[in-house]
């Protein structure tokens, strides 16, 4: 018989990890599916330090255990996020589907993970006796690999507070509803005094993990407009190079010929 712990507190869910075998989880809406056998499962949905939303000076902080449809309803949650996990499967998997979940599922086709590199997010992760910060891109060690032990929780995504107003994304399915991504996109882009200070990019469902590319991104820190322009052929080309693309439900020819189609378009819209 399989066991089922409801902590009430955050601390009383790391001390059942650190005595128990646990599979922690908030909606289920993967774990159902999956069908794995356990020894017990975890419920996150009653422990308040992990289904709010707080903001301080630095963070935007979702708890991994807040649902799609509550960060949906929130005026705090970036838009751009907002944009990702309203494509989210049906409204009844929004209504359940967790952060941390979509996280700990360690899927490169995860919506809101996308988000989360682009933006350069944190987690934090707690056990009983320590807990530390940990960058997303640090925390995916490849398809279904997580930075992550046994008696560990996350508790919380860390996403920048400013750095928003300028996004650009697109998810490529093969149907309009009830999609799981072919290729998925984000962008992030800032411009100050006339020289570009941010210009992040994000590939979904393509590679084991989420790609991006910060070094490639660096070659237009620091550019105006102009002179992005001229290096833009240069820039598509470091990254139709770099970019290695597993075969999914389409050909990995197809899939890059869209992320490239994608980036240039990102570029375009913000006058590059």
């Amino acid at each position: 018989m399989v066991n089922g712990f409801f902590p009430h507190s955050l601390q009383e869910a790391l001390e059942i990890l650190s005595q128990h075998s646990a599979v922690p989880y908030g909606g289920g809406t993967d774990l159902m599916v999956q069908n794995k056998p356990c020894e017990a499962y975890l419920f996150l949905r009653k422990i308040p330090e992990m289904t709010q939303i707080k903001v301080d000076d630095e963070y935007i902080r979702i708890g991994a255990a807040v649902t799609f449809t509550e960060a949906l309803a929130d005026a705090r949650v970036p838009q751009l996020m907002k944009e990702a996990v309203s494509r989210i499967a049906a409204p009844a998997i929004r209504n359940a589907g967790t952060f941390g979940g979509n996280l700990g599922n360690g899927s490169a086709k995860a919506d809101s993970v996308l988000i989360e590199f682009v933006s350069d997010a944190k987690l934090l992760i707690k056990s009983l006796n320590k807990e530390r910060l940990v960058e997303v891109d640090k925390f995916y060690l490849g398809r279904k690999k997580l930075d992550l032990a046994a008696d560990e929780l996350i508790v919380e995504v860390l996403l920048p507070k400013n750095g928003w107003d300028k996004f650009y994304y697109q998810k490529v399915g093969g149907r309009n509803a009830l999609a799981i991504s072919r290729v998925s996109f984000a962008g992030l882009f800032a411009i100050e005094d006339g020289r570009i200070t941010n210009i992040a990019s994000a590939f979904g469902a393509v590679a084991d993990t989420v790609l991006r590319y910060k070094d490639l991104e660096n070659m237009l820190l620091g550019k105006t407009l102009a002179e992005a322009k001229e290096l833009k052929e240069e820039f598509l080309k470091a990254y139709n190079e770099r970019m290695v693309l597993t075969r999914g439900r389409v050909s990995a020819e197809y899939r890059k010929t869209v992320c490239m189609n994608l980036l240039r378009d990102f570029l375009t819209q913000y006058g590059i």
